[in-house]
């Protein structure tokens, strides 16, 4: 049975900045940040490093305490921050999910840089959220791979027996998607919805790299 796990910004959804959003108006609101620096990296990272390093770059200690705070503050003013960017949902991507979850034959997962309550929020304001049954986390991790090696263990959980990694795929936009799913014997295919181009994406030799996923036909026959 292949087992098929999402990353979700750039991936599945395009929330228009509303997760930046919410982060920089944390900093603003938890911390009292007067002039917000535009230095640190948000693309294919998890929520506990971009806070670590938002923190550091304006001068507060990244504690885990000050990290939770921002975490909590964050999550507090995502919700707003959705409706009001508006976002969309990736090209394919509805049509996919409705394939997959209607042929019954596949393990869907999340394996996402996203705190948990904020990918549930993210994608249940999209109308996605109940399409997957478990997943790997920002929460604890400041390191892909390491989100990568969690989610393998929250399917094999789930299933409550051992995955082959060959059967595993992840899907990305994002050559830290392509690095991760290599971390754990993965396949991976490379989606060019987010921020990197394709040419870029094709350079890290993912086994599919994409313009989008609308060829729906094309990867259910090799999810087989």
């Amino acid at each position: 049975m292949p087992i098929i796990l999402f990353d979700i910004d750039g991936t599945l959804v395009r929330t228009g900045g509303a997760g930046k959003a919410a982060m920089e108006t944390a900093l603003v609101s938890a911390f009292g940040v007067r002039e917000l620096r535009d230095e640190v990296d948000y693309s294919g990272r998890t929520d506990l490093a971009i806070s670590r390093d938002l923190l550091r770059v304006h001068g507060i200690e990244p504690t885990l305490a000050n990290q939770h705070l921002l975490r909590d503050t964050y999550l507090s003013l995502l919700p707003p921050n959705l409706s009001e960017k508006g976002g969309t949902v990736c090209p394919g991507v509805r049509e996919l999910l409705a394939e997959l979850t209607r042929a019954a034959s596949h393990t869907l997962g999340l394996l996402t840089g996203n705190v948990e309550l904020g990918a549930r929020t993210k994608l249940s304001h999209f109308g996605l959220w109940e399409h997957f049954a478990c997943g790997g986390f920002g929460d604890a991790h400041y390191d892909r791979d390491d989100v990568a090696r969690s989610a393998l263990a929250a399917v094999r959980a789930h299933l409550n027996r051992a995955v082959d990694p060959n059967d595993v795929w992840v899907i990305g936009d994002t050559p830290l998607d392509v690095k991760c799913a290599r971390a754990i014997g993965a396949k991976v295919v490379a989606v060019a919805t987010g921020w990197h181009p394709l040419a870029e994406l094709e350079a890290c030799a993912p086994d599919f790299a994409l313009a989008d996923l609308s060829d729906c036909e094309r990867l259910l026959r090799a999810w087989a």
